[in-house]
């Protein structure tokens, strides 16, 4: 039975001989085991030390019905919003729905609430008041203080309070799951279990802490901007294990109590977690309804690892993963590797191997193990730092083991690779020639994100003569190996940061690219990231200073269309752009500009006739791009 599904029925205990579940994991996601999904690593966490546990996947909300169908499990129950914010996963950055969910059967949309953790811990609570209920995923774990929603255009509670949840788990997961199941199977009650680094509780009295750090609290944060980039400094800086401290957060009645971050995954224990008895598919439940489409993306894919020091100041993996990179041993990857080659439908092609960052496979400093990360440093970011250890020596052996596996026909790269950390290696010619000729097909997509260096300082984003110098070494080597082989850059638009004069500042760059981006990104700010902080205070908490934010929906509509200002439908909004800010030398017939004039026999700018405008691979127009970002 050990390579079977997790229950997610009474039918399914029966088949085990069980008569009552350990725990019940609530999942916002359909169940996929594949260890690219929480609910399956911590399930089969769980069933290797020896519990009972079920999964109720994409239960009702509507009722308790779907709650009590496996029946009330003996020590607790967690609960995940699934492996994206629930928010996120609806909506847009223009706060419009989302057509579709890759993460629900058939790719359907609304299968989850809003809030989902609220939701399914509140039904919880219903069904079972006293029982030990634990939340986790990135939905809890980026909201566990209080925090910037931008859905509602509001500071929210912690999630913690919000949800009535006895403890919210933060960060990945495993060692804190397997500690509080060990305590809870005891006998210790949930209101005891105050020691697990890596979780949050709340509290009504602070008198058993001690060596703590307490940030404003949730009134004072809510209402006034620069306590709450105070309090978002101090959570930043305290994200370490080995260094962190205590944290606190008053919410009125309770406070909410933050343990450090839980200590980093060593390759033995990285290696346990995926080694479990995966299916590596989604449910056969799912079949029907033509099943899960997220399981495309990574059911050929390896990851090889956790963590991220790039500093990027809109992405939550620091706040989730941490910075300090946690390796599989190689060998557990071929033999991973092995598996997917042994499956039916394996053609040969191994998607990917990396992690948040392709090329981050060891720690970016020495004497990170010992001290931790820096507290108010950046390892990469805009400004390297010279302690700085970039080496792909250890990958580069990787990925030459992985392509000499037989069945293996190309190991393709596609979790975003930092080229700002390639050229710092001095010995990044090899890696780059092998990546050029054995790991790409056709085109490598990158992530420069802006070349303002208003915005990448700001976006912590190595500035736009960084790019310049990795793009010509990338062509130099492909031509020098015959290849015609396109770099595919990915740019942000609204960043903080970023007004109309930055806009046009990369609307320049991209022209002078001769380049023709299908798929461009508005920013989004999702809670918990460094950039949503600056977006919603107009402050740099890291600084104190002044940050300018465009808020305005046509303001965002125009810079968005200046990075596409070739597109016949954008021409009234980027002619808008370039007059409001005084930029009409660009509006003209001469090789620099962005657009014609308006013809004169209109009253109004009228669109410029296309015959296409649908990308192609033409060299003269740079590239084409598959809608796929990392």
């Amino acid at each position: 039975m050990k390579n079977d599904f997790l229950p997610m029925c009474k039918e399914d205990m029966v088949k085990r001989g069980w008569d009552r579940l350990d725990f019940l994991f609530i999942s916002g996601d359909a169940y996929v085991d594949h260890p690219s999904f929480g609910p399956a690593i911590i399930g089969r966490l769980l069933e290797k030390y020896g519990y009972r546990v079920g999964i109720i996947a994409q239960p009702d909300w509507r009722s308790t019905l779907d709650f009590k169908k496996m029946g009330k499990p003996r020590l607790g129950v967690f609960v995940s919003a699934g492996n994206l914010d629930s928010m996120l996963n609806k909506f847009t950055a223009a706060k419009k729905y989302r057509s579709s969910d890759n993460y629900s059967p058939g790719g359907k949309a609304g299968c989850r609430p809003d809030r989902a953790t609220i939701v399914y811990c509140n039904r919880i609570r219903e069904v079972w008041k006293n029982i030990p209920l634990i939340i986790g995923g990135i939905e809890a774990s980026l909201r566990r203080f209080a925090h910037y929603d931008y859905w509602s255009n509001s500071v929210r509670r912690s999630i913690l309070i919000d949800s009535r949840a006895d403890l919210l788990i933060y960060g990945m997961g495993e060692k804190q799951v397997k500690e509080i199941a060990e305590q809870l199977n005891q006998g210790i009650n949930i209101a005891d279990i105050r020691n697990v680094h890596g979780s949050c509780y709340k509290t009504e009295s602070l008198e058993h802490l001690w060596d703590y750090i307490e940030t404003p609290s949730y009134d004072a944060v809510a209402a006034n901007k620069k306590d709450f980039t105070n309090a978002f400094k101090i959570q930043y800086q305290e994200q370490d294990a080995i260094r962190g401290k205590i944290l606190v957060q008053n919410h009125g009645e309770f406070s909410v109590v933050q343990n450090p971050p839980a200590m980093p995954l060593t390759t033995a224990e990285m290696d346990e977690v995926y080694s479990l008895p995966y299916q590596r598919t989604y449910h056969p439940d799912y079949e029907a309804a033509g099943g899960v489409p997220a399981i495309q993306e990574v059911k050929f894919s390896l990851v090889s690892h956790r963590g991220c020091f790039g500093g990027c100041s809109f992405c939550a993996i620091v706040s989730h993963q941490g910075r300090i990179i946690q390796s599989r041993s190689q060998e557990s990857i071929i033999d991973e590797a092995k598996k997917i080659i042994s499956m039916p439908d394996f053609k040969g092609y191994i998607h990917d191997v990396g992690g948040p960052t392709a090329n981050f496979r060891i720690q970016s400093c020495e004497h990170q193990s010992d001290r931790g990360t820096c507290k108010g440093r950046q390892c990469l970011g805009s400004n390297p730092c010279k302690e700085l250890n970039a080496n792909h020596q250890e990958y580069l052996t990787l990925l030459r083991k992985l392509r000499s596996l037989p069945g293996v026909k190309k190991v393709f790269i596609r979790s975003g690779l930092r080229y700002d950390y390639l050229i710092a290696d001095k010995s990044s010619e090899e890696f780059l020639r092998e990546l050029c000729e054995h790991h790409i097909s056709g085109q490598l997509k990158v992530a420069p994100e802006h070349i303002s260096s208003q915005v990448t300082n700001l976006m912590g984003k190595s500035g736009k003569n960084v790019y310049l110098k990795f793009s010509k070494a990338y062509n130099r080597i492909n031509q020098s190996l015959g290849k015609e082989q396109y770099l595919v850059p990915y740019f942000m638009s609204s960043h903080p940061g970023a007004g109309l004069k930055e806009a046009i500042e990369l609307a320049e760059f991209i022209r002078d690219l001769n380049y023709r981006p299908e798929q461009v990104q508005d920013f989004i700010p999702t809670p918990g990231s460094l950039s949503t902080c600056m977006y919603y205070t107009e402050m740099n908490p890291l600084t104190g200073e002044k940050v300018y934010v465009a808020k305005d929906i046509h303001e965002k509509k125009m810079q968005r269309a200046l990075m596409q200002y070739r597109d016949p439908k954008n021409y009234t909004l980027v002619y808008e752009a370039l007059t409001k800010a005084k930029r009409q030398d660009l509006i003209g017939h001469g090789p620099k500009c962005l657009i014609r004039p308006p013809q004169r026999q209109t009253n109004k700018p009228t669109t410029l006739t296309s015959k296409s405008t649908k990308s192609t691979y033409r060299k003269k127009d740079h590239l084409p791009t598959k809608k796929v970002r990392k």
